[in-house]
């Protein structure tokens, strides 16, 4: 065994040791910085699906309105419809 060998030992394990210290001070950052991301995607992937979701629930209406107009015999369609543009949508 060389005598060399007997200094390389702990030289190397202090090197890795301050390898993995340093390597956590820049991995911690970056990790907390995607997942900061990954919040403020989904916050407005959420907003986005909100927008969608009001906007179908107008369009559902309007169609059942439509549905009830075309399906009541007994009503004046043309009253209907001067009603429907008196009234606002939202």
């Amino acid at each position: 065994m060389s005598p060399y060998i007997v200094f390389l030992i702990p030289i190397l394990a202090i090197s890795i040791g301050l390898v993995s210290v340093i390597g956590a001070q820049f991995v911690r950052p970056w990790l907390k910085l995607k997942e900061r991301q990954m919040e403020l995607e989904a916050t407005m992937v959420a907003e986005k699906a909100a927008q969608y979701a009001a906007q179908t629930e107008r369009l559902e209406q309007r169609v059942r309105v439509l549905e009830r107009i075309i399906t009541d015999r007994g009503v004046d369609l043309s009253n209907e419809i001067e009603s429907l543009r008196d009234t606002p949508l939202n």
